[in-house]
């Protein structure tokens, strides 16, 4: 252990857990502010005394004793609400992707993924019996020649398609109707992590699948409460069967404690809360004003191209991303350098979360005093 912490000390990439800094918020996922919404907190009590809920704790797993009948309300309003036929909630989208990829994916199947996906889908893909290959970011045609390479092998049951409708080291969007489109001509499924979307696309901020009518040309879709709606845990959409295997097989459903009720009524709320927000509008608002600034300030070539609620700035190397990052907390805006290996080597950036309660004046300080740092 003291060896790997030393390898990690040398590459400038050591981690330590960080304090609440009380700077210009650019680095939570708290896009809409619903962590600290009072309206909600104060909702959510309502509903537990009102429902006659005054326990602390689940008291075990969903199948054991822990499956208290919030779930069964919460579950029934996230599927209407995404227009999907049934959802399961976990603890958390980490829970949720890690279930589901070692479990569904089986022997002989085949997962084709971004190279970007988030960790936890990687991880549950360690756990698959399944084969998986990683195809180029947003490379569609790559996708296509890998699609066309697993179909003419005979031996290939299933193939499963994993993306995410937002990619969180990056803020962008892959092209989900043409990638739905490619699926289908091969026969493959698609799963779309929706985590950073949520709460941020759409009519009522349901997401980029819903918002392009693409919910039922997604195998399953993966919900996580702990960015725009400001709470904790996740749920899987999909078809009653696949709610029904995973309820079976997937391990970080079984073997872990439940929710508790008062996490149920949060995520509840917030749902109920989501579809008439004005944060919704305020944040859009925002991510423009964002893009405009960095046109302004002639920073298009430092920034991955975003129209979400992340946007990067590419700042090579680990101690220039530290160094650059400090500098901007150093002048009051809490903006983190993401570092290799989180990100691969050479692409180490500065991640700028946005907001709705994010202001102008803030986005306009922060852009500047970057373009100062870089010396552009």
């Amino acid at each position: 252990m003291q060896a790997k912490l030393e390898e990690r000390k040398q590459d400038n990439a050591l981690r330590a857990l960080p304090e609440r800094d009380g700077l210009a918020d650019f680095s939570s996922n708290d896009y809409l502010g619903f962590s600290s919404g009072r309206q909600i907190f104060n909702a959510g009590h309502d509903y537990l005394i009102q429902n006659g809920f005054a326990q602390n704790g689940a008291t075990g797993s969903r199948l054991i004793s822990g499956n208290h009948s919030l779930y069964g309300v919460t579950e029934l309003y996230i599927a209407g609400f995404h227009d999907a036929e049934s959802a399961l909630l976990f603890n958390s989208g980490y829970d949720a992707n890690v279930g589901f990829f070692s479990s569904v994916p089986q022997k002989g199947d085949v997962v084709l993924y971004d190279e970007y996906i988030h960790a936890s889908i990687r991880d549950g893909l360690r756990l698959s019996a399944a084969a998986a290959y990683k195809y180029p970011h947003n490379d569609l045609e790559a996708l296509r020649a890998l699609l066309g390479r697993q179909r003419g092998i005979g031996a290939v049951r299933e193939i499963y398609v994993a993306t995410e409708s937002v990619f969180s080291m990056d803020g962008d969007t892959p092209d989900l109707g043409l990638l739905c489109s490619l699926s289908e001509e091969y026969s493959a499924r698609v799963v779309v992590d929706e985590a950073h979307a949520l709460g941020v696309f759409g009519s009522r901020g349901e997401g980029l699948v819903q918002a392009a009518g693409l919910q039922e040309r997604v195998f399953a879709r993966i919900m996580t409460f702990g960015k725009a709606l400001g709470c904790h845990g996740a749920a899987i959409l999909g078809v009653p069967e696949l709610k029904s295997y995973l309820t079976n097989f997937a391990r970080s459903l079984i073997y872990t404690t439940a929710l508790p009720p008062h996490s149920l009524a949060t995520i509840l709320i917030a749902y109920q809360h989501l579809a008439a927000t004005p944060e919704r509008e305020k944040l859009q608002k925002i991510i423009c004003f964002f893009r405009e600034e960095i046109k302004r300030l002639d920073l298009q070539n430092v920034f991955v191209d975003s129209t979400s609620a992340i946007h990067c700035a590419i700042v090579p190397g680990n101690e220039n991303a530290r160094r650059t990052a400090l500098l901007l907390q150093e002048k009051g805006f809490g903006v983190k350098a993401i570092l290799s290996p989180t990100v691969p080597a050479g692409s180490e950036r500065l991640r700028f979360c946005l907001h709705s309660f994010t202001t102008r004046d803030e986005i306009t300080a922060v852009l500047a005093g970057l373009a100062t740092i870089l010396q552009l």
